[in-house]
C-alpha cells in the first residue's frame, strides 16, 4: 500500500509541476506587449543585451539550438535573414534556452563549436538561467519573436515560426518572418501576427 501511495504522490508532484511550467509558457509575451531586455553570454563570452544596439529598427530574437533537427534545418535561413536584414536595421539575436545537463549537445562549448562551423553571423547567446525563455512564452527550437524598437520600448510584432515549411526552403508559401519584418519596415501593418512554432520542445 505504501508503494502504491508514494506513486500516486509522486504522479501528483508530476502533474503540478507539468502544470506550473506550461503556465509560465502560457505567461509569456503576446503581440503588442513590451519586451524586457536581458543580459545573456555570447560565444566570445561577451555580455550581450538589446540595447547594445543603439541604431536598429528592431531585433529578430530566435530560441534555437544545436541539437534540434528542426533548428538545424532553419539554420541557413536564420543566417540569411540576418544577412538580409541586419543593414536595414534588423539583426537576428539567437538564444540558446536549453538545459545542457538534460541536453548535452546544448552546451556552451558545442555551441561554440556550431557557431563556427556554420559561420553564425549574429550573436549565439546562452540562457543559462533559463529565465529568459519563459518570459517570451518561448516553447520550441526555433521560436522567433519580431521586436520593433519604439520610443516606449520593444514592442512584439510577431510570434511563430520562420515560414510554413521546415523540410524545404524551395518550397516555402509563406514567408512569416520575412513578411512580418517587410511590412514593419514599410510602416504597414502585419498580415499574420501569430503562428505555431514547430520545433523541438525546450529542455528543462
Amino acid at each position: 500500500m505504501k508503494t502504491v501511495k508514494y506513486l500516486l504522490i509522486g504522479l501528483v508532484v508530476v502533474v503540478i509541476t507539468a502544470f506550473t511550467v506550461q503556465r509560465a509558457f502560457d505567461s509569456g509575451y503576446q503581440v503588442g506587449d513590451m519586451a524586457e531586455d536581458f543580459r545573456l553570454k555570447n560565444i566570445d563570452g561577451k555580455m550581450v543585451s538589446l540595447s547594445d544596439y543603439k541604431d536598429v529598427k528592431g531585433y529578430l530574437v530566435v530560441f534555437t539550438c544545436n541539437s534540434c533537427p528542426y533548428a538545424v534545418a532553419y539554420e541557413d535561413r536564420i543566417i540569411a535573414l540576418d544577412k538580409k536584414y541586419k543593414d536595414q536595421g534588423v539583426p537576428v539575436i539567437a538564444i540558446n534556452p536549453n538545459n545542457p545537463s538534460i541536453q548535452p549537445k546544448d552546451s556552451y562549448e558545442m555551441m561554440k563549436t556550431r557557431a563556427k562551423e556554420k559561420g553564425f553571423t549574429f550573436p549565439y547567446l546562452i540562457d543559462e538561467d533559463q529565465e529568459i525563455f519563459p518570459k517570451y512564452g518561448a516553447t520550441r527550437t526555433p521560436h522567433c519573436f519580431l521586436l520593433e524598437k519604439t520610443p516606449k520600448g520593444n514592442l512584439v510584432r510577431y510570434i511563430g515560426a520562420v515560414d510554413d515549411n521546415y523540410q524545404d526552403a524551395s518550397q516555402v508559401n509563406n514567408a512569416y518572418v520575412e513578411q512580418a519584418i517587410d511590412a514593419m519596415l514599410n510602416g504597414q501593418e502585419i498580415e499574420i501576427k501569430n503562428t505555431k512554432a514547430i520545433g523541438c520542445s525546450i529542455k528543462v
